[in-house]
């Protein structure tokens, strides 16, 4: 995970995960609806995961 992942994790969770397929990125964007540390938190754990 590079520093610039994390950084755009930061402010537009959504677009950090964009290359780990639609379904975190919805995920994550219903969780940044819902509150933006939940988006957050998400995109962190779904980039900290190996692939």
């Amino acid at each position: 995970m590079s520093i610039w992942r994390v950084i755009l994790s930061i402010l537009f969770p959504p677009l950090a995960v964009y290359d780990r397929g639609c379904g975190s990125i919805l995920i994550v964007f219903l969780l940044t609806l819902a509150g933006w540390v939940p988006g957050v938190i998400a995109a962190l754990v779904i980039l900290n995961k190996q692939q």
